[in-house]
């Protein structure tokens, strides 16, 4: 695919076709993902990719503590909640997927399905998990190089044409996450990717979220008119 089709036809993908996805081209796709910059080519990131068996004992013990109330446990910084245009945007897409899904605003046990969708990866038949070294915990570097290394493996896996969705959700009751995907005390957890091929009849897939324009976005500053 050519670079502006990856860029613009990605989409957040929520719902995929019961098919596995090839080691060998995960492997090809964190190949091109892992050529993202880094602070002083520092690479704080690692990955733990989970699939199988493996991959739904995580699902069945996230869902199994959310639903009895365990708080969550997410290792990464989660700071405040969303306010003013930020918050409205959020509320936005969620207006967005809920139409497509056509789950009504006081269908609560759709809802929490949709939620739940979530802490099971949205039953990708791949979770990438993305950690860091721990060791660089305090360095406010390491979160701008994961964030890269993460769109780049997202956009990479589009031009493969294989879907991804980046979520907390997947990763918030961390020590299920941590015993199933064998992740050492060395390493923190960060995001969650699932990953797979896209189903074209879930109607989520075609939701496109709106973004901001470049003259919302961007100052030039010495430029002539």
């Amino acid at each position: 695919m050519e670079f502006d089709d990856v860029i613009m036809g990605r989409r957040s993908i929520r719902g995929y076709l019961d098919k596995p996805v090839p080691k060998e081209l995960i492997a090809e796709i964190l190949t091109l993902a892992m050529r993202a910059p880094s602070s002083m080519n520092s690479q704080p990131w690692n990955f733990h990719v989970i699939t199988g068996a493996p991959l739904d004992r995580i699902r069945a013990g996230n869902t199994e503590r959310n639903l009895a109330g365990v708080p969550h446990s997410r290792e990464f910084r989660t700071g405040h909640a969303f306010e003013g245009v930020h918050r409205e945007r959020q509320v936005g897409v969620a207006k967005q997927l809920f139409a497509a899904m056509n789950i009504a605003r006081d269908d609560k046990d759709a809802r929490l399905d949709w939620v739940l969708r979530g802490f099971r990866q949205f039953d990708a038949p791949v979770c990438v998990i993305v950690t860091y070294d721990r060791e660089l915990a305090d360095s406010d570097d390491t979160a701008f190089d994961c964030g890269a290394v993460t769109t780049a493996l997202v956009n990479a896996a589009w031009s493969r044409g294989l879907g991804c969705v980046i979520n907390s959700q997947g990763i918030m009751q961390s020590p299920v996450v941590r015993e199933h995907a064998g992740i050492p005390d060395d390493q923190v957890i960060m995001k969650a990717v699932a990953l797979g091929w896209p189903d074209e009849s879930f109607p989520a897939n075609a939701v496109v979220s709106e973004r901001k324009s470049v003259d919302e976005a961007v100052v030039f500053v010495g430029f002539e008119d």
